[in-house]
């Protein structure tokens, strides 16, 4: 090669060290400016009670909105409209909120499907309020059904963690490293106070993250307070339960074949009727029950050591309002409050307890009473013995109804009741049982005739309605104040008055 030669090839290497030299540079500027954005970012992220500083650039990838079940005119009665047809919509993610991830908050729920909803309404707000990162929530599968399901199978988690991106950063599982740590025994485990405000997280749970690392909280029902708090964290309970909680693709096809069958047949009233095997023993409740029934219902109860309560008096009990409504009490009632006896009865409940013997007071004043078995009864294969799935579905049908009525003031009561609250105060039907009983006792000893039974009846419903109200606040005394889920009143749409208060 001539001297030409060695000159040109020299040039070309040395145009090739330039660009790779500039190539690299280029490549460590940016690196730094992303870690010093970063950090700033982490560092400047406001607290919960200030705006969400969501960054610059919003990602490219899509929500897949479904569509939304509709009332029987059409028309979807609530805060956000809904696509009226079948095909799905594509929304834009929300940015990711960046903030500095003080640790991990690892949450196993306890309970039925309903008081595992609001426990993790409660998480989320909590990981939100404390900068950690929230991982996909535990449900309960020890309890007295035994349900094996986990997260995935009753909510759509890829949903449930993109739509709330812009609050809380929520991982399926741990990073590998603090996984394998957790595996190998090292994990802080303790359940958080009852009724707890935010500062008992901010100035007692957050510090043990910090030290920590990782903190699981072993149960969750009920720790968040039900007043007491900012409306901002209100308001993010009300947007988990009721915007980012949507139920598996599978759950909501089932759910919306239901409540299509029904409304093809006319109106139809959701009738919870807690008056399954489980719920006597527990209350001890045994009105109207045969001797041997009480009997197997006593054993029942002290064959679960964590029901705490064993000696317990029936009869004082329903008369202080305290058990769940009869079947044929609650024939008597729909009855007294006119309703139309041709309209459906959907039963959400599992086994009634004492079967179609129980059940006849019922079925002879109202016919067309129907249960998701009876409607889809080859449908329902992979759903059964997972009692959380069904009660999805009956969660579902029991926010379309016309008339949604709960026997006994449980955690599907309380919560449906708020979210039909939020979906436009559609009629909830609050029973006054202890009065109830009181006037069941009368007509049925002759002291009061129907006539004045179905007035007093009517009279005394006239404002448990589900209409708008304030939550009665009762201090120190929670759990007999009215409960957040039930009447989430931050979250709603007030007529003038009531928000004047």
């Amino acid at each position: 090669m001539g001297a030409g030669g060695k000159a040109a090839k020299a040039r070309r290497a040395a145009r090739v060290s330039l660009w790779v030299a500039r190539a690299s540079t280029t490549v460590l500027l940016w690196t730094c400016v992303v870690l010093v954005a970063a950090a700033f970012g982490e560092r400047l992220a406001p607290s919960v009670l200030g705006g969400v500083w969501s960054g610059c650039l919003a990602q490219t990838l899509v929500i897949v909105q479904r569509p939304l079940l509709l009332p029987a005119d059409g028309e979807r009665v609530g805060a956000t409209a809904a696509p009226t047809t079948a095909a799905a919509a594509a929304v834009p993610l929300p940015p990711k909120r960046i903030y500095k991830n003080n640790g991990y908050l690892m949450v196993s729920c306890n309970g039925g499907l309903n008081q595992m909803r609001a426990a993790i309404c409660d998480m989320v707000t909590v990981a939100r309020y404390l900068n950690v990162t929230l991982i996909v929530p535990e449900l309960d599968k020890t309890s007295f059904w035994a349900d094996p399901s986990e997260f995935k199978d009753i909510f759509d988690v890829d949903y449930f963690i993109a739509s709330l991106r812009e609050e809380v950063r929520i991982l399926k599982e741990l990073p590998p490293r603090l996984k394998k740590r957790v595996e190998m025994g090292y994990l802080r485990s303790m359940p958080p106070v009852s009724w707890s405000g935010i500062s008992y997280y901010h100035n007692q749970i957050l510090p043990i993250i910090k030290k920590y690392k990782v903190l699981h909280l072993n149960r969750t029902d009920a720790r968040l307070a039900n007043n007491d708090l900012p409306v901002e964290i209100q308001k993010l309970r009300c947007r988990v339960n009721f915007a980012a909680l949507r139920f598996t693709p599978e759950i909501e096809e089932l759910g919306r074949r239901v409540v299509q069958i029904l409304r093809q047949n006319g109106p139809f009233v959701v009738l919870h009727l807690r008056y399954e095997m489980d719920m006597l023993a527990f209350s001890g409740c045994t009105h109207g029950c045969s001797h041997e029934e009480a009997e197997e219902l006593t054993r029942m109860r002290y064959a679960y050591p964590w029901w705490k309560e064993k000696v317990i008096d029936s009869n004082a009990k329903r008369k202080d309002g305290l058990c769940p409504l009869t079947p044929e009490e609650v024939a008597m009632v729909l009855k007294a409050l006119d309703i139309d006896p041709s309209y459906q009865i959907y039963i959400a409940a599992g086994e009634i307890y004492g079967g179609q013997r129980r059940m006849a007071a019922l079925t002879s004043a109202y016919p067309n009473v129907v249960r998701k078995e009876t409607l889809l009864p080859s449908g329902l294969r992979y759903f059964q013995n997972h009692s959380s799935q069904m009660a999805a579905l009956d969660y579902m049908v029991s926010l379309e109804s016309d008339v949604f009525i709960p026997t006994y003031d449980g955690n599907m009561a309380k919560v449906v009741e708020g979210h039909r609250r939020y979906l436009g105060f559609k009629k909830t039907v609050l029973l006054d049982r202890k009065l109830i009983v009181e006037l069941v006792d009368q007509y049925k000893n002759g002291r009061l005739s129907w006539t004045d039974f179905s007035s007093s009846m009517k009279a005394s419903h006239t404002s448990r309605m589900g209409v708008p109200s304030r939550r009665q606040v009762i201090p120190d005394k929670p759990k007999e104040e009215d409960y957040f889920y039930a009447n989430p009143y931050e979250c709603l749409h007030q007529p003038d008055e009531l928000s004047a208060l």
